[in-house]
């Protein structure tokens, strides 16, 4: 029977990774001194354009994990057509997964077309890569098919976190009023809630990329209940496919 190939993208949850990324919340001051006019509500707020180097990481940021959500999805396919035969129990537990990566699969597939961001290059190789990942794992046996998830998971989650940390903490703008054109003071500027100083194109990339990231410590979790820890060599089997996801990522940032 053949497989029909679809996407693919890494996915990583680490039980070290924290399910939340810890967010730096910006307090005021307790004692700021009056602004000099009534701070404007978001509506009347025009968000300064990102810098070069801003532009240029998001688009890599798009890349990296429509190439990562790619390989995910055609390890699971591979894993799915191999383990729906050899262990039907799990069949609905890797179409959860699978369906997951899917999703996460296009929506990166449009913010890419949205932002016209070059894909990788080297797609083709990642989706050969990864069905021949899923599959291999998978006639292994079931356990070192729920490793490879392990493996993954971990690599994807730590990178998705990192990814995170960038957008929370590199990424302000300069705000306007937007009826004035005039910049807001600092003072205004910290009245506002933290969310209230992040446009929306901001705000919805750190959201997908937070649930995203919730999603594959899910999957982590999900194999590690399925025996990953079993698997023959453990230990072996997952440092050598993170090993591989990271260098997968890199490359991918780059070509």
């Amino acid at each position: 029977m053949s497989i029909q190939l679809r996407t693919l993208t890494p996915r990583i949850s680490l039980r070290s990774i924290s399910t939340k990324s810890k967010l730096h919340q910006i307090q005021p001051p307790s004692n700021s001194a009056s602004a000099p006019s009534a701070t404007p509500s978001p509506p009347n707020i025009q968000y300064g354009p990102l810098s070069a180097a801003q532009k240029a990481y998001l688009d890599r940021v798009i890349r990296v994990d429509q190439a990562g959500e790619l390989g995910a999805d055609y390890i699971y396919m591979g894993q799915h057509f191999v383990l729906s035969r050899t262990s039907p129990h799990l069949k609905p537990i890797i179409k959860h997964m699978w369906e997951q990566e899917v999703h996460h699969h296009s929506t990166f597939n449009n913010l890419q077309t949205q932002r016209r961001v070059r894909p990788s290059i080297l797609t083709p190789l990642w989706k050969v890569g990864a069905v021949a990942m899923g599959v291999g794992t998978a006639l292994i046996s079931k356990e070192a098919a729920m490793a490879c998830t392990v493996a993954v998971e971990t690599v994807i989650g730590s990178h998705y976190n990192q990814q995170l940390r960038v957008l929370m903490n590199s990424y302000n703008v300069d705000l306007y009023h937007k009826e004035t054109g005039e910049k807001l003071t600092q003072d205004e500027v910290l009245k506002l809630d933290k969310d209230e100083r992040v446009s929306e194109e901001l705000k919805k990339m750190k959201e997908i990329i937070s649930q995203f990231r919730d999603d594959e410590l899910e999957h982590l979790d999900t194999a590690i209940e399925h025996d990953a820890e079993k698997a023959v060599p453990y230990i072996l089997l997952t440092e050598g496919i993170k090993l591989i996801c990271r260098g997968a990522i890199w490359t991918a940032e780059r070509v």
